[in-house]
């Protein structure tokens, strides 16, 4: 028989306190990421997911509803303005453009206890959120070896990837962080736990900075980079003036961290296609802010050449011209 101390069985109750009010989720966002996610949660349990969106988006989505892998979904949708209870879990999906209206929005859905995770892109969001609501509510979120295409109102994908999230060190998971495993392990949503999270965002930046714009330039999808020793080689070099700035940062990626990347690249979609190269086919803003822009204003600030960055961000920002 197992026998816990006082402290134990105090750890374990707070815990299972805080599980029982994981019951509502409000989802801002729905592009590919936010589909998956979405899609996944309500599976679990429909009455749990809410979907804050404007009025306009509300009526196109009941109109022309989301259909996520040949399910057609039909999520429970609010606006901004409505009143409502605090949410317990608010996950942020949204472009990076579209971070200050987001912050807005979910302002009726914060709470005192609310857990905020936010799946942008970059190395910055959180703090942004964290300004106006807190860095308590706040975990760290990045989402890796996602290989979905969207259209429209259809989105696809064979893989949902693995859902990387803490806080910013994790040798001791909180309360937070456990009960988030728990939810996204009911849920089927797979998950990892670094013990450093800040590394790992910058590892996912490192990546985003090479394999999206690479991809957005030679409008590529991930068979090219599979095949094509060029087209690899153009992503490395973005990727190692990355690894170069982290050095003056503390952060300290290597070359073993570049290498592991391949570990995923080879696993995703011949035929899939990254998020930057999506926009620029669709005629939309990319974020190329948080990627070669963020790389530059990095570089100037630590004394790092960017060469291969400062081009890619001249080419993407000629393509948005054209739109």
């Amino acid at each position: 028989m197992v026998r816990f101390s006082e402290g134990h069985k105090k750890f374990f109750s707070l815990t299972n306190i805080i599980m029982e009010k994981i019951k509502r989720i409000s989802i801002i966002g729905l592009g590919a990421v936010g589909c998956i996610y979405a899609s996944m949660l309500h599976d679990m349990d429909p009455e749990s997911v809410t979907v804050i969106a404007d009025s306009g988006r509300i009526e196109r989505y009941k109109r022309d509803k989301y259909i996520i892998n040949g399910k057609t979904y039909d999520f429970n949708y609010i606006s901004p303005d409505e009143k409502c209870k605090p949410a317990d879990l608010i996950i942020v999906s949204v472009k990076s453009y579209n971070l200050q209206q987001a912050i807005k929005d979910i302002k009726n859905h914060v709470g005192e206890d609310t857990i905020i995770l936010s799946l942008l892109n970059g190395i910055s969001s959180e703090e942004i959120i964290g300004d106006i609501y807190g860095m308590d509510k706040l975990l760290y979120g990045i989402c890796i070896g996602i290989d979905s295409l969207r259209q429209n109102n259809v989105v696809t994908f064979s893989k949902s990837g693995k859902l990387v999230f803490g806080e910013r060190i994790n040798d001791i998971y909180s309360q937070k962080v456990q009960a988030l495993k728990e939810l996204f392990d009911k849920a089927g949503i797979p998950c990892k736990i670094p013990e450093d999270m800040i590394r790992f965002l910058w590892w996912k930046f490192m990546v985003n900075v090479g394999i999206n714009q690479s991809s957005a330039v030679l409008g590529a999808h991930y068979k090219i980079f599979h095949t094509d020793s060029y087209a690899r080689e153009l992503m490395e070099s973005a990727m190692w003036e990355v690894i170069n700035i982290s050095e003056k940062t503390e952060i300290n990626l290597n070359e073993n961290d570049l290498i592991s990347w391949y570990e995923v690249l080879y696993k995703l979609s011949p035929e899939g296609r990254t998020s930057m190269l999506e926009d620029i086919e669709n005629g939309r803003k990319t974020e190329i802010e948080l990627f070669g822009e963020t790389v530059c204003k990095l570089g100037e600030k630590y004394g790092v050449d960017v060469p291969v960055n400062k081009t890619l961000v001249r080419i993407i920002r000629v393509l948005e011209n054209k739109f």
